[in-house]
């Protein structure tokens, strides 16, 4: 090559080079990760997988970086010394972005110092229900196939945690079963019903998914699945109707999806508020309101289970029980959480019928009742009652004693007693608070007393 023609050509590659600089003795800008939201997808493209792994840190709360290869991970502030959360959405009818999922990502992110990778997998969970559980396998491959990248890059298994709400519960759970059993938690959110109640472990989430399961059932009468499926399964309000849920089919879409949705809401307030949402192990739900599961001594030694992100929930014995039923009551909006108190009601006399006394509790212009039933035959009944505010500011309760009414009379006997009271969980009986004289009651005559509570 000629020297005149040498020079053209480095002069010409110098000009390009100057172009793409910016000029001479800058620095290249660092090209920074565009933010990527969720696909859409519709009944004619659903079915096709088509996932994004959409991660979201503590410095860039709103703006999703899609990340499919290590480098994708370490070029967008993946911090492997920290904690990673992976969410995982269900069943998408309509093929379009969940509506609650920015908020659960905000609410996680502070919360805890962590990452959070959402897994849109909008396209394959699309179009008919029965398509979509068909991909659960291909898209619990895919996931895992993902995770071996976060290994390579020094993650543990035991600081993952994932959450799957409904269909992605399973996901999480086939995940979990690739894992053998060695990921740090899954959180199920309603898991998925139809088409799971009778699939075997390998099919579906279970306590052998990983090092603690937890499930939330919120409407096991309908798209939720009725079966204990982690070591604590929450059966909020029994796991079915859901106070503040139309009861009603006129109510069009919010009827069909508003319980299995509550499951979400009141995950994402536990993240977001301090007051508690305990529960406790009963053998049902009949048991719980009739004041028979006090404690959380059997199984778990006094350390009652809470929703959030507490390790193991703050139950604290190993190794853990499995499939343990544990129940709590809520309000019907957020922050949802109450405190449940016993209350008691101990006749004099025993009666031939039973006996049926509503309690109401007032503080602060919040009011909250139950209802207390005395077998025949018997002298002592009781019951939980749920308020939302602490035991201690309750200063008022109400006694009615609800008589039976037939065709042709009306029960007019009397009935005397004494009323107690005590915040759950119930160790000792060192906190039960009585009225101090025993209370006469008519029947349908409501009786209202001063209480004096000492706070702790």
């Amino acid at each position: 090559m000629c020297p005149g023609l040498w020079e053209r050509c480095f002069w010409s590659w110098g000009l390009l080079l100057w172009f793409s600089v910016g000029s001479a003795g800058d620095t290249p800008p660092t090209q920074q990760p565009k933010c990527t939201d969720f696909q859409n997808a519709n009944l004619l493209r659903g079915t096709n997988l088509r996932v994004q792994f959409l991660l979201f840190t503590p410095s860039d709360p709103s703006c999703g970086k899609l990340v499919e290869e290590s480098r994708d991970l370490q070029n967008s502030g993946f911090n492997a010394t920290l904690g990673t959360k992976l969410l995982i959405h269900g069943f998408r009818a309509l093929g379009t972005k969940p509506s609650w999922i920015e908020k659960f990502i905000g609410a996680l992110l502070r919360a805890a110092d962590t990452n959070v990778i959402a897994v849109d997998w909008v396209y394959g969970s699309t179009a008919v229900y029965f398509s979509a559980v068909e991909n659960v396998v291909k898209l619990g491959l895919e996931i895992s196939s993902f995770l071996s990248k976060l290994l390579v890059l020094g993650v543990s298994e035991s600081s993952i945690h994932i959450i799957g709400v409904s269909l992605g519960a399973h996901v999480g759970g086939m995940v979990g079963h690739f894992y053998k059993g060695q990921l740090g938690r899954i959180t199920g959110l309603d898991p998925a019903g139809p088409e799971y109640t009778r699939a075997s472990l390998e099919e579906r989430l279970d306590a052998g998914d990983a090092l603690f399961v937890e499930a939330i059932h919120t409407d096991t009468d309908n798209l939720g699945i009725r079966i204990p499926v982690g070591h604590v399964d929450y059966f909020v309000n029994g796991g079915q109707d859901q106070p503040g849920c139309p009861t009603f089919i006129h109510a069009g879409y919010s009827y069909l999806i508003c319980d299995h949705m509550r499951a979400v809401h009141l995950y994402i307030s536990a993240l977001e508020n301090s007051c508690p949402l305990m529960a406790f192990p009963c053998a049902s739900y009949k048991a719980f309101l009739a004041g028979r599961c006090l404690d959380c001594f059997n199984p778990f030694l006094l350390s009652c289970p809470r929703i959030g992100l507490v390790e193991q929930d703050g139950v604290k014995i190993e190794p853990l029980p499995k499939e343990v039923r544990v129940y709590l009551l809520t309000t019907s909006e957020p922050p949802y959480c109450v405190h449940h108190s016993l209350v008691e009601f101990y006749l004099q006399k025993p009666r031939n019928k039973d006996t049926n006394i509503m309690v109401t509790f007032f503080s602060s212009n919040v009011t909250s009742s139950a209802q207390i039933t005395i077998p025949r035959q018997q002298l002592q009944g009781r019951g939980v009652l749920a308020h939302p505010n602490p035991h201690c500011q309750v200063h008022q309760v109400n006694l009615k004693f609800q008589a039976s009414h037939w065709v042709w009379r009306k029960d007019r006997t009397t009935i005397v007693g004494k009323f107690c009271t005590a915040p759950l969980p119930v160790n000792d009986n060192k906190k039960m608070v009585c009225l101090p004289e025993p209370v006469n009651l008519q029947p349908d005559v409501t009786v209202c007393r001063d209480l004096k509570i000492p706070c702790a």
